[in-house]
Order: C-alpha cells, then structure tokens, then sequence
C-alpha cells in the first residue's frame, strides 16, 4: 500500500510539473510555427477567405512560460520578417493564425522606429474624446482603406520577452511620426476579434 501510494504521488507531481512547463504553445501551434525558418514569413489570414475571417473574429489568450521558450522566439522572429515582408507598422499573432495575446508594433515615435513585441497587452485607461484616425488599413483586409474611431491617448500596459512589464502612455494620431497610439489600439483590437472596419467614421 505504502508503495502504490508513493507511486501515486510521483505520478501526480510529475503530471502537474508537464502541466506547469508544457510550454506557450499547443502542440499543433508549435508544429506550425516550426514549420518554416525564422526567415520565412507567415501567411496572412484574409478576410476575404471565410476560414480565415472566421479565425480572425476569435478572442485570442494570454502566453505564459514564454521567456526561456524556443519556439516562442522562433514564432516572434517569424512574425517579425512577416511585418517587414509585408511593410506594415504593426502585426499581431491572430493574423497568422496563432490565437495569442501578442502582437508587434512599430514604434514610429522613435527615430530609429524599432519594433516592439506587446505580450498580454492591456488598454488600462483612455481618453474621455474619440478622434477620427485618418486612412486606416490593415494586413488582413486588402484594398480598403477608411477612416476609424480611435482615442488620442491610451494609457497601457505589456510585457517584453524578458518579462519585464512595461507600462506606458501613449499619445498622438498624426502621420507620419505620431501615431504609436493609433498602431497600439489597432493591433490590441486584433486580440478581441475586432477589426477598424467594426469602428469607421459616420
């Protein structure tokens, strides 16, 4: 008896232990994700393709366990070359098909416009004023463009991929080198399913 229940023990602690280091990723996701080097971008989820519309509407989860995570670099590297591949200021992870709470975006408020990775972002608090964003578009909707709803400012927080939770406010929606703001609420509204289209301009 002493022994089966010693057994049991080991068992369930090793169960929980995978459970707690199974990774950021399903396995499916994972398989995916490797299936091209960090030198091959993604393929970008159209909303013109009804499977792909279908997954871009889907909420996206947070990650976790992602800091010391393969593969996780290996995916933000991917989606890295697909942004410059497609010349965007912004992707997020639902557009290639990863349903996950991250998403890049261009910080065109910098000289340099570096490319900051948002994991588990938040939108904590916004202006009390929507303005009219001027010429919005999007990756996933080709050859439309129209003008969306979006706040001059947002106050936000996300993780890096050190983990290191940054918190911020961003401000400003004029091209072409103030509009971060407008590239962050974008691209988070990828994470809940919404596209600017759900929020154009009377």
């Amino acid at each position: 008896m002493k022994t089966r229940s010693l057994f049991s023990i080991i068992a369930l602690f090793a169960l929980f232990t995978a459970c707690q280091n199974s990774g950021v990723f399903t396995v499916e996701e994972r398989e995916f994700i490797l299936s091209g080097s960090v030198d091959e971008p993604f393929r970008i989820l159209q909303i013109t393709n009804k499977e792909d519309s279908l997954g871009l509407r889907a909420l996206c989860a947070d990650v976790h366990n992602y800091k010391n995570d393969s593969v996780f670099r290996h995916f933000i590297k991917r989606l890295e070359r697909t942004l410059h591949a497609e010349q965007g200021v912004g992707i997020a992870a639902s557009q290639v098909g990863i349903k996950r709470n991250v998403f890049l975006f261009m910080r065109v408020d910098s000289p340099d416009e570096p490319i900051v990775v948002a994991i588990n972002p938040r939108i904590t608090a916004t202006s009390d004023t929507t303005i009219c964003f001027v010429g919005d578009g999007c990756l996933s909707i080709p050859d439309f463009r129209g003008n969306s709803i979006r706040y001059p400012w947002i106050k936000v927080e996300y993780f890096n991929p050190k983990g290191e939770k940054i918190t911020e406010k961003l401000i400003g929606y004029n091209r072409p080198n103030n509009f971060t703001n407008i590239i962050f609420q974008h691209e988070y509204d990828h994470t809940k399913g919404v596209f600017f289209t759900d929020k154009l301009c009377e």
